[in-house]
């Protein structure tokens, strides 16, 4: 089972079915907060949408494909983080998050995606970790950019967002420059 605290207050754990509540409760209350980025939130309408969601995570993990886990902050579910992708041939990972409105601007997303990537190239020997923001995401942006990563481009119009697409901002990260920036 995978687990880490990463503070007194902060913990990342595997997504589990008995975090189908917690989490659609978050979802729902963070609901038009959360649309205004995130390309997933019509399809989550009641808690069994969330279930049917940590299946696939859950799948994803036993394949060995991807990591999805849930932030907990002071005892409260506060959001997810994962890597979407593990890709084993080329060495790489993708990470993804998104906490609750409430908790932005407290170094919580920072210090999980420090994690990740930590874990990422010291525990599974990737050789890249990359984090994808829409261009106009600024406060997903400076995530990578607090934590050394190099923006490496734009990949236009690379996600539908409900009625329009988005171009994302592509951050990398190497093992190689990784121990530089810590």
């Amino acid at each position: 089972m995978f687990a880490r605290k990463l503070t007194g207050q902060l913990t990342l754990k595997l997504i589990d079915f008995q975090d189908a509540d917690a989490i659609f409760t978050l979802t729902n209350e963070n609901r038009t907060y959360l649309k205004e980025w995130l390309p997933w939130l019509d399809h989550i309408k009641e808690v069994g949408d969330t279930a049917t969601f940590i299946r696939r995570c859950l799948q994803s993990h036993a394949d060995n494909n991807g990591l999805h886990t849930v932030i907990i902050y002071d005892g409260h579910v506060v959001g997810m983080a994962s890597f979407n992708t593990l890709n084993w041939a080329n060495k790489t990972a993708s990470i993804g998050y998104w906490v609750s409105e409430k908790v932005q601007g407290r170094g919580i997303v920072t210090a999980v995606a420090h994690d990740l990537t930590n874990y990422a190239f010291r525990q599974l020997n990737m050789n890249k970790v990359e984090i994808r923001a829409a261009s106009g995401n600024r406060k997903s942006q400076r995530v990578p950019m607090k934590l050394g990563f190099t923006n490496e481009g734009t990949i236009r119009q690379a996600e539908w967002l409900y009625d329009h697409y988005v171009d994302h901002v592509v951050f990398g990260m190497l093992a190689s420059e990784w121990g530089k920036t810590e």
